[in-house]
């Protein structure tokens, strides 16, 4: 009994540090410094004035799969980016787990991929990962210029692996950001991620 109670114990705490963790939609988004596969680092703090998109990735997770084979993700980030969005992706695989890149493979996949993000860092610490409560891959979080998390959550609202979903489904990302640029309140501000989670 008294092992019982303790197990009970032990998991509401771990629930308890695990949401404390969430950044509330709406507020600061936590500032932090990473370095991405070309070795320059970036602080979240220097691209005020401007939208940021972070997007976790794992390039070996089906759910992440599905937004590249085809080219979606990439076509969304050239649009996005074009526009003058940043778009930050972020590893946070842990070294030895599965998603895990150094930096010259982390380069040379963006390359093979002709990939639009303005940079793929890495969090190999989980540090950033942590701190955003980001649980899998891919997490869609969107900044505006104040630097308030103003979407977090899925890509779009269908959690498959499969590609021919993609066209059917809302893109919660791309919507949150034409509904600002419009003047209009995000109606989707905080939905549930899917897809793999994330190799702390």
């Amino acid at each position: 009994m008294m092992k019982k109670t303790l197990s009970l114990l032990l998991a509401l705490f771990t629930l308890v540090i695990h949401s404390s963790a969430a950044v509330s939609t709406g507020a600061q988004a936590p500032d932090f410094t990473l370095t991405d596969t070309t070795g320059t680092a970036h602080r979240l703090s220097d691209f005020e004035g401007k939208f940021v998109v972070l997007e976790w990735t794992n390039h070996q997770c089906p759910f992440v799969v599905k937004h590249y084979s085809k080219g979606d993700m990439q076509a969304l980030q050239k649009e996005m980016t074009e526009d003058g969005v940043v778009w930050l992706q972020i590893i946070s695989s842990a070294e030895g787990k599965q998603g895990y890149l150094i930096p010259e493979e982390g380069e040379a996949m963006r390359k093979r991929m002709a990939m639009h993000s303005t940079a793929m860092l890495l969090d190999t610490s989980g540090e950033v990962g942590r701190s955003y409560d980001a649980r899998t891959t891919p997490h869609m979080y969107l900044i505006d210029p104040s630097g308030s998390l103003i979407y977090q959550g899925a890509i779009d609202s269908i959690k498959s692996t499969r590609q021919s979903d993609v066209a059917k489904a809302v893109n919660y990302l791309k919507a949150a950001y034409q509904s600002l640029l419009a003047g209009q309140p995000v109606k989707e501000a905080t939905t549930t991620p899917y897809g793999c989670g994330i190799k702390y």
